[in-house]
């Protein structure tokens, strides 16, 4: 059993130089006293269908094994953990998949259930040549939450009881972020906290001034990184050595197809990753985050020389404050890199349970009181 880090390693809070900007207290997310993650948990894999017969694939990580006390008596062991305990749903970022969660998610399993989602043309769900737009996109995620279990609505217990609050947190990396802040917006109040990694603040369109098609090509891969699996891997772990390992290598494996020459190929197909990218030149995060209803924390990787990420996270929290929203909760990590669950997944994992501590709390003392 690998044992969890001790203190969170780099993290900061942004200076609070404009409205709407609050530090994050990562000490809220602390990992469950005695909790240690198990190398060894293979998550369940399993396929939402939509509409148009377009499947969307995730993996099921599982939560706590315990019983919930704060619940009345005759709710069954695991399906009180199961009701009170916060819901997470991971989404990655472009040309990813969902095993790129994986140091989070084993981290997060001992206090949640825990599934991360292969996005429309990602991983094993289907690549469609339509729907990618905002509102299918968060169709998607609300499906996948929806079929796992993660959104409770209410008891069927004889006689039937009060709803039992289920705290449920979305959380996305790059494009997975901004899916995330559509998905949360479609939910409303049925979504306690969004966590932002390292995207979702940003109008890309503005900020780069390049069309999608030439951000695509800014972003290829080089072909000396394309020549072999072995190059893929090597690139890959060059990122950062200290936190490779063998789930790091089979998230990167699966982001790649090997030919017949022995070469690479990215897995997402060009359609879909042009979809994927026009998608994200459509977000307008001055719009949609203000319309969260829920608790939003962003997480910030290092910053471009020009200092535009974290402007458009000012810009951002300004408006949300405008519109009588609460504060973005920000912590920094100016010395890594854009990959933040592979560089710090503590960190990760500690702002996803912060996120969606509050609720969960409410949730407790509503269930004690109407059982006391």
């Amino acid at each position: 059993m690998e044992r969890t880090h001790g203190p969170l390693p780099g993290a900061r809070g942004l200076e609070r130089d404009g409205p709407g900007l609050e530090a994050l207290d990562l000490a809220a997310g602390a990992m469950p006293a005695g909790a240690s993650i198990d190398p060894a948990i293979e998550p369940a894999g399993y396929l939402v269908a939509m509409d148009g017969g377009v499947r969307i694939h995730f993996l099921d990580w599982g939560g706590p094994a315990t019983r919930d006390a704060a619940l009345p008596a005759d709710v069954a062991p695991g399906a009180g953990v199961g009701l009170t305990a916060p819901s997470v749903l991971l989404m990655h970022g472009l040309a990813r998949t969902a095993w790129s969660w994986t140091p989070v998610a084993r981290r997060l399993r001992a206090g949640a259930r825990v599934v991360a989602m292969d996005l429309r043309g990602h991983g094993l769900s289907d690549a469609p040549t339509d729907g990618y737009d905002p509102d299918q996109l968060a169709e998607d995620a609300i499906a996948v939450a929806e079929g796992a279990g993660l959104l409770a609505v209410g008891d069927e217990a004889d006689p039937p009881r009060a709803p039992v609050p289920r705290p449920f947190v979305v959380a996305g990396l790059g494009y997975g972020a901004v899916v995330a802040a559509w998905a949360a917006n479609a939910l409303g109040e049925r979504c306690a906290g969004l966590v932002l990694v390292d995207g979702g603040w940003t109008d890309l369109s503005a900020e780069t001034a390049m069309t999608p098609d030439e951000w695509l090509a800014a972003i290829a891969e080089p072909p000396e990184v394309l020549r072999s699996m072995a190059a893929w891997l090597e690139d890959r772990e060059a990122f950062d050595p200290a936190a490779w390992g063998p789930d790091q290598a089979r998230a990167v494996r699966a982001e790649v197809v090997e030919t017949a020459a022995g070469r690479v190929k990215l897995a997402i197909h060009r359609h879909a990753l042009a979809a994927s990218v026009g998608a994200l030149w459509t977000y307008e995060p001055a719009a949609v985050l203000p319309a969260v209803e829920a608790e939003i924390v962003a997480l910030v990787a290092r910053d471009d020389d020009m200092g535009r990420h974290l402007a458009a996270l000012r810009a951002a929290a300004a408006k949300r404050a405008a519109a009588g929203r609460s504060p973005i909760r920000v912590a920094g990590f100016p010395g890594f890199g854009h990959d933040l669950p592979r560089h710090v997944p503590d960190v990760v994992a500690a702002a996803i349970r912060a996120a969606g501590r509050a609720r969960a709390d409410a949730g407790r003392s509503a269930t004690a009181g109407a059982s006391g």
